[in-house]
């Protein structure tokens, strides 16, 4: 019995951070891989440094960006899932 009171406190912690640091991003990385394989030619998007553009072309691993300044080759991983949704949601139209 004093050996699982021992360990307890060990176990609990473990738990906590799993649930709280390792599930969180293991969730995040799936919604990354899934919004990188839904990417089509057309698409708006934000890199995560800030570049806005339109997505020209596509290959397995990167893209093409059309910018105002011209064409830009990234890897699909530099596209923010967050901003590029924030540039895709439909605007709110608040009603007086």
């Amino acid at each position: 019995m004093e050996n699982i009171q021992q360990f307890l406190p060990f176990v609990l912690i473990m738990a906590a951070m799993y649930f709280l640091m390792i599930r969180p991003q293991q969730t995040r990385v799936k919604k990354e891989k899934e919004f990188e394989s839904s990417l089509k030619v057309g698409d708006k998007i934000v890199t995560k440094a800030g570049i806005h553009g339109r997505i020209s072309e596509l290959a397995e691993s990167t893209i093409i960006v059309e910018t105002m300044a011209g064409k830009i080759k990234m890897e699909k991983a530099a596209i923010s899932l967050e901003l590029s949704r924030k540039l895709n949601a439909s605007p709110v139209v608040e009603k007086n």
